[in-house]
């Protein structure tokens, strides 16, 4: 019996399919595969995802963390556009699964690593976004605390900062609660808006220092090539780790997708671009104020506390907007998901994403960024390491070992052809468990340290090649005449 239907390169359930697995305990109607209607986001709403959720405090700060390392401006803002490149392959690659098969990514996870086993780089994945849920909540929450000291008098509230950022950590999960919709409709107003106050604040540095400054001169603090690459690996890994969680879950986006093409091209333009651009406005603004007032000032809201109460309110709309765009879209959809897909039947999404927002207050994410030690080396570094080799196991799975075929509603049977072994694939544990330990164990060889500063990159394909070659000839893998034989297909008009 035909269970799904492929259109235009989208593929849906039929009503049969549909009513196959509506009783199964995987299933709710948040974890679903989407409907034709819903497949509706445009080239438009994935670019302004992107420029929404890269114009944040963290961006700004991120060249600043690695000029402080030793860096010149371009040599950071080339390491974040390289990596951001680098990252945009898994996402793109991740992305088709999520357009053509409709699924969120704890289904699409039951995939490689069985019913039960989804729960493992669901998981991985949901605590690093509630752990940049927290961290994006402090960069605003602090910002804001800033900006109404200098609007009032707001210094003398007792505990004013710890007011500034739980209030603000409300708002963002308030926002989370109401659905990726709600994420969509506000990444359309708030992009074009967030480049127009990023440009004004590059004009600004540009008129106010009478040219770039003197940052944009300084030169490198590297007196060889090897000391540059001893920094300039881990940065390149944190500035990929940066996305990585979005490599992963951006099947939760791309499921609303109108196209592959759409997809592709909104994510191809906006992410890298919007990326090396603000961090350059970073660098730019943190120049200007060295000769404007001698000393360079990285932290946006410090900076613009000290200009008129006019400018400073809408300064704050504007942090408000930067933080607000990419937390509930970056941070809380992943980890949402993930504690949904953990008891379908009884948990919510909203639910979800009000747990997420707990768990990121029990992170402590004022210590993450304790200084740029613990940021670009502790955090981004090490969660790299922990997300490139899942990375690698979508990647192969998807593409090299099932060929972009797959039978939807067995994502839905917890006893069906993706279940494995009582729910775990055991497999992709095997090739997960390689990629972590081996970049792990090079971190505390001499000499192979470099293993550990690319961990990220080395841990995917490690086990991208290891879980290719376990996967060989699996019976979970369907053939192309299986596929057909539950696929309508046919010349159908095709989706622009």
């Amino acid at each position: 019996m035909k269970t799904q239907t492929e259109e235009g390169g989208i593929v849906t359930l039929t009503s049969s399919g549909e009513q196959q697995i509506q009783d199964s305990p995987l299933y709710n109607e948040g974890l679903r595969p989407t409907t034709r209607e819903e497949h509706s986001w445009t080239a438009y709403n994935f670019a302004s995802l992107w420029v929404g959720m890269s114009i944040c405090l963290p961006t700004f700060s991120l060249a600043a963390g690695m000029i402080s390392l030793g860096m010149n401006w371009w040599q950071a803002i080339l390491t974040i556009i390289l990596g951001n490149c680098i990252v945009l392959i898994p996402i793109l690659l991740n992305s088709h699964a999520g357009t053509k098969f409709g699924i969120p990514y704890p289904v699409f996870a039951r995939l490689w690593f069985g019913s039960r086993g989804a729960h493992i780089p669901a998981i991985a994945r949901g605590i690093v976004g509630a752990g940049w849920f927290g961290i994006n909540c402090w960069f605003g929450g602090a910002s804001i605390d800033i900006l109404l000291i200098a609007m009032s008098g707001w210094e003398h509230v007792p505990g004013h900062l710890g007011i500034a950022f739980l209030l603000f950590w409300a708002l963002n999960v308030w926002v989370a609660y109401r659905g990726p919709e709600a994420i969509r409709r506000l990444e359309f107003w708030a992009a074009p808006t967030l480049v127009v106050m990023g440009l004004a604040l590059l004009v600004w540095a540009y008129t106010a220092a009478g040219g770039w400054g003197p940052m944009l001169s300084a030169p490198s603090k590297f007196a060889t090539t090897g000391e540059f690459l001893q920094v300039f690996f881990p940065s390149l890994t944190g500035a990929i780790a940066f996305w990585a969680t979005l490599a992963l879950n951006i099947p939760d986006f791309c499921r609303y997708a109108r196209s592959q093409k759409a997809q592709v091209v909104g994510q191809t333009i906006a992410l890298p671009t919007t990326m090396g651009f603000f961090s350059f406005i970073g660098v730019a603004t943190a120049s200007a104020t060295l000769v404007v007032y001698g000393e360079a000032i990285w932290d946006p809201a410090l900076l613009l506390a000290k200009f008129s109460p006019f400018v400073i309110f809408i300064g704050t709309i504007g942090v408000i907007l930067a933080t607000l765009t990419t937390n509930v879209a970056a941070n809380v959809v992943a980890p949402a998901r993930t504690v949904e897909n953990l008891m379908p039947r009884k948990i919510t999404y909203g639910m979800g994403a009000i747990i997420t927002g707990l768990v990121a207050l029990l992170m402590q994410p004022w210590y993450l960024l304790e200084n740029f030690g613990n940021y670009i080396f502790g955090w981004l570094g090490t969660y790299g390491a922990l997300l490139g080799p899942i990375e690698g196991i979508a990647i192969a799975d998807y593409w090299l070992v099932r060929k972009r075929r797959l039978d939807l509603i067995e994502l839905y049977k917890p006893d069906g052809r993706y279940s494995y072994s009582g729910g775990f694939n055991r497999k992709a544990i095997t090739a997960l468990v390689l990629g972590i330990l081996i970049p792990l164990v090079c971190r505390f060889t001499p000499g192979l340290s470099i293993v550990w500063d690319n961990a990220w990159l080395v841990g995917l394909f490690i086990s991208l090649l290891s879980y290719t070659w376990l996967m060989q000839r699996d019976p979970s893998v369907i053939s192309e005449r299986e596929y057909l034989a539950v696929t309508i297909t046919g010349e159908i008009k095709k989706v622009s």
